[in-house]
C-alpha cells in the first residue's frame, strides 16, 4: 500500500480511537496491530506521531481525507473497512466515531454499502487483539 493509504489511515484511525475522549489499551494494542499488519515503516509512523502531537484534530481530520483521496478506491476502502472494524474494539460505539466515519465515507467517495461488505471480509480486530493475549 501507498505512503497516503498508510498515512490516511493512521490519521483517521487516532480520531476514531481518541473521539470517545479515552483511549482505552485495546485500542493502543489494536494500532499497533495495524501498524504491523499494514507494514507501516518507523519514517511514517514518525511522521503520523509529529502530526497528532503538533497539530489541531480538524487538521489531523484533513490531513487523514486529503492523504486518502489521493488513494486508489481500493485503497481507500480498505482503510474505511478498517476504520469500521476498529470501531468495535472497545466494545462501544460512541456518536463522534459514527460522525467520523460517515463522514469520512462521504469525503472520500465511497459507498457505504461497500464499506460493510469490504469489513465483512477483514478478520476481527477483537480476534487479533484476543489471539495476540493468548501468547502473552
Amino acid at each position: 500500500m501507498t505512503t497516503n493509504y498508510q498515512l490516511g489511515l493512521l490519521h483517521l484511525v487516532h480520531l476514531l480511537i481518541s473521539a470517545d475522549g479515552v483511549v482505552d489499551e485495546n485500542e493502543r494494542t489494536a494500532l499497533k496491530k495495524i501498524r504491523e499488519r499494514e507494514n507501516i515503516d518507523n519514517a511514517i509512523f514518525e511522521k503520523f506521531e509529529h502530526d497528532i502531537t503538533t497539530k489541531k484534530e480538524r487538521d489531523i481530520y484533513k490531513e487523514g481525507i486529503d492523504s486518502l483521496n489521493a488513494c486508489t478506491d481500493e485503497e481507500k476502502l480498505k482503510a474505511l473497512a478498517l476504520l469500521y472494524k476498529m470501531s468495535e474494539v472497545d466494545g462501544r460505539v460512541h456518536a463522534k466515531e459514527v460522525r467520523l466515519l460517515l463522514y469520512s465515507i462521504k469525503l472520500t467517495g465511497i459507498e457505504f454499502e461497500h464499506v460493510i461488505a469490504k469489513a465483512s471480509t477483514l478478520p476481527s480486530i477483537l480476534l487479533l487483539l484476543t489471539c495476540c493475549a493468548m501468547f502473552l
